[in-house]
């Protein structure tokens, strides 16, 4: 998608102050000391009620260059979304400092709505009873897109997300996948610096994963778009994110390559073999067998490692009729890593 000069006094969206030194660094999302506290209440009595502070996120400090596609992963409230809301200036932070092209979220959270796109998971940001085109035009005011820009970004993601067949549907007649691969154009139309990701292949086939994969990895490319991406699918992050970050209870665990990762936790992956008819325990170096129904064996091996050997092996000493990959799941993977650090004291 074409980038707009963000120096031209003619861009309706004035996406910054180009003598802003914070937006001209490297760090284009900067992290310090962050936290967000919540006051929680609870009732504990007929007239008594409890109020304990809640620490979503615990004093996190990271950056993000321009242009780096980085997958921010843990489990179910690890204060991941809480992070996003107060990129996107949903959330004001509790303490420390956050600054995304050089602006303050929270403090001028329309300036920076014309610099990012967010897809939050099943929430979507188009009109509900509004045929999905509609949804793009309004945004296409909203925006203040320049017309010609407008429809080469709308073409564009039209083709590549698969949308021509939808654009006359109801929102809430698309379904989960369709709906995702809607918000995604949405978040793309006025060209954004930033695009924050909450689980965006959620409810695709793999046809459609791919597709979706393969558009991000483009926009990427192309336009340097800078991606902050939250998923529970591993095969997300290795296909698109060279570096991930683990957050939990509120506190950053890991920040580095996907590989340093697994080495941490120790996880595994599993390949699903299915032979021809049933076999004793198949032996193949660097795996082992973990379960056998009938021609069916899970072998397990180092996540870190190829399945490329472990194939090639099973498929010159037995019968293989299919065989797929399993990830670990990373809920898996950061339980090992805290029962690592217990068992170091």
């Amino acid at each position: 998608m074409e980038r707009t000069d963000p120096t031209d006094p003619t861009d309706p969206t004035d996406p910054t102050d180009p003598t802003d030194p914070t937006d001209s660094t490297d760090d284009f999302i900067v992290l310090d000391g962050v936290e967000k506290v919540f006051d929680v209440r609870r009732k504990t009595g007929f007239l008594r009620r409890e109020r304990r502070e809640v620490r979503a996120v615990d004093g996190i400090s990271f950056s993000v260059p321009r242009g780096e596609m980085v997958g921010y992963i843990g489990p179910n409230g690890a204060g991941k979304s809480t992070t996003i809301k107060m990129l996107t200036g949903i959330l004001t932070p509790s303490g420390g400092r956050l600054r995304v092209a050089g602006i303050e979220p929270a403090r001028e959270r329309t300036r920076l709505a014309r610099r990012i796109g967010v897809v939050f998971g099943q929430r979507t940001t188009l009109w509900w009873d509004l045929p999905l085109i509609d949804s793009y035009r309004l945004m296409h005011r909203m925006y203040r897109i320049p017309d010609a820009r407008f429809r080469a970004n709308l073409d564009r993601c039209v083709e590549l997300l698969d949308l021509g067949a939808l654009l006359d549907v109801p929102v809430r007649q698309l379904s989960l996948g369709q709906r995702m691969r809607g918000d995604i154009a949405a978040a793309l139309l006025h060209d954004p610096d930033v695009l924050y990701l909450d689980k965006p292949t959620i409810g695709l086939d793999v046809i459609s994963k791919a597709k979706v994969r393969g558009f991000l990895r483009d926009l990427n490319a192309e336009s340097g778009t800078t991606v902050l991406l939250t998923t529970h699918d591993l095969q997300d992050i290795e296909q698109l994110c060279k570096r991930v970050m683990v957050i939990d209870h509120g506190r950053l665990m890991y920040d580095g390559a996907l590989a340093g990762l697994h080495e941490i936790g120790e996880s595994e992956r599993t390949l699903v073999v299915d032979f021809e008819h049933e076999l004793p325990e198949v032996s193949v170096a660097g795996a082992r067998v973990v379960r056998v129904e009938g021609p069916r064996q899970w072998l397990a091996f180092p996540a870190a490692a190829s399945a490329a050997p472990l194939v090639t092996e099973l498929a010159s000493a037995y019968p293989v009729v299919d065989l797929s990959v399993r990830e670990p799941d990373i809920e898996a993977v950061i339980a090992q890593m805290y029962a690592d650090r217990s068992a170091l004291g």
